[in-house]
């Protein structure tokens, strides 16, 4: 068997992972990342993750110190404005429409939106370009021991990595988490969410546009334009059932379900790309370090796609341990930089998972007075001005 011995052994390719490797291997840390199945990076190949992530503007700094963002840039369309929309009454139409503008707290946009595929193409392009990265696709972690001095991981090739730090971004049911004794509190709501892209010939000006109804919200966010046409992505949540039914319907009767849905306030969408669909939980572990152990994004925590939270707080949890490994690189994954990194995360984390919970639990209001009041609340949060800055820049992540 090979013995390799590294700074930081990073199991999980996706795309936390994979901005964890390139944030690690920028800053000069050697680092061997492992993941069992390798990165799909065509939008067209089997087992394409249709999905797409906000890149909120506070992450940028993450992705600029690994590399990524001028990668990514070219590629990405801004959020200038999230639009929220009520649709709760008797009829599917608009009737409460509020524009949350980052111009009123910034320069910037709040962020910008590309698809998952394409994160992971450019992400594992940057790493072949870091000589002190090991991306190892096709290859897992089978088993994690630990002690103060270091930590020795086994590999699904029979490979051993002796280690300073093992970072777990493996995912909801992170196998390094399991290993290490960590707990998780799982909340299941009984819903799923499709993914898929559309084209529609009214602009979205780069608005993205969540529409409340019942069952969960319907949300358009910005693309590049796709063959000459104004494109976004969609994540449509409803209740597993519906999900499931909306999910094999043939695509001119689903077309016409999400025209419904969407309330026509893009004109006709044409389905452009093939649907996902996924279940929605929340789940947050007890504690996100163990000895020589740091857990990240949701091998941590997972939240249901409201507010473009999932991975902008992986990504602020990458930042987080980068900012500790810079200051001390010999404490790299040491019990005082692990208990740090624990002090400022996982409150923060408790807290965006619970917040987000809530506003799950409110956007699945079926009860016409309950949809009235959810309505009310909306108004009455947007018409007061610090009020509704508050809550943008809590968006963000920002204090």
């Amino acid at each position: 068997m090979t013995l390799t011995t590294t700074d930081i052994l990073i199991s999980g390719g996706g795309v936390a992972g994979l901005s964890a490797a390139a944030a690690f291997g920028s800053a000069g840390f050697s680092v061997v990342c492992v993941d069992p199945a390798p990165p799909v990076t065509e939008a067209t190949a089997a087992g394409a993750d249709m999905r797409t992530t906000a890149i909120l503007n506070p992450s940028v700094a993450v992705l600029e110190a690994a590399g990524l963002w001028e990668r990514l840039a070219p590629h990405a369309a801004p959020l200038q404005v999230m639009r929220i929309v009520d649709a709760g009454g008797e009829v599917p139409e608009p009737r409460i429409v509020k524009d949350f503008d980052a111009a009123e707290i910034s320069d910037a946009p709040f962020g910008w939106n590309l698809p998952n595929w394409l994160l992971r193409r450019e992400m594992a392009a940057r790493l072949a370009e870091l000589p002190n990265v090991d991306f190892r696709p096709g290859i897992g972690t089978k088993g994690v021991f630990t002690r103060e001095g270091e930590a020795r991981v086994t590999l699904s090739d029979g490979a051993r990595i002796t280690t300073r730090l093992v970072v777990a971004a493996d995912g909801r049911g992170s196998p390094v988490r399991a290993a290490v004794g960590i707990s998780v509190k799982t909340t299941r709501y009984g819903q799923k969410a499709l993914a898929f892209a559309v084209t529609h010939p009214i602009p979205h000006n780069n608005v993205s546009t969540e529409i409340h109804r019942s069952g969960g919200p319907f949300t358009l966010v910005p693309l590049p334009d796709r063959d000459g046409k104004p494109c976004s992505a969609i994540v449509w949540m409803e209740r597993s059932a519906e999900a499931d039914r909306l999910a094999a319907l043939p695509v001119e009767a689903f077309e016409a379900a999400m025209n419904e849905r969407s309330c026509a306030m893009f004109g006709p969408l044409t389905l452009v790309t093939r649907r996902s669909v996924w279940p929605i939980i929340s789940q947050i572990a007890a504690r996100m370090t163990a000895e020589r152990v740091a857990l990240v994004a949701e091998a941590a925590h997972v939240v249901p796609p409201i507010g473009a939270q999932g991975l902008n707080m992986s990504l602020a949890d990458i930042g987080t341990l980068l900012d500790l490994a810079r200051a001390d690189p010999g404490g790299l994954g040491e019990a005082k930089m692990l208990q740090a990194y624990e002090r400022r995360r996982h409150p923060e984390v408790a807290a965006r998972v619970t917040g987000i919970d809530l506003l799950n639990r409110a956007s699945m209001l079926g009860a016409q007075p309950l949809r009235d009041l959810r309505a009310g609340a909306l108004n009455a949060l947007y018409s007061l001005g610090p009020v509704r800055k508050t809550l943008m820049r809590a968006g963000l992540g920002l204090r």
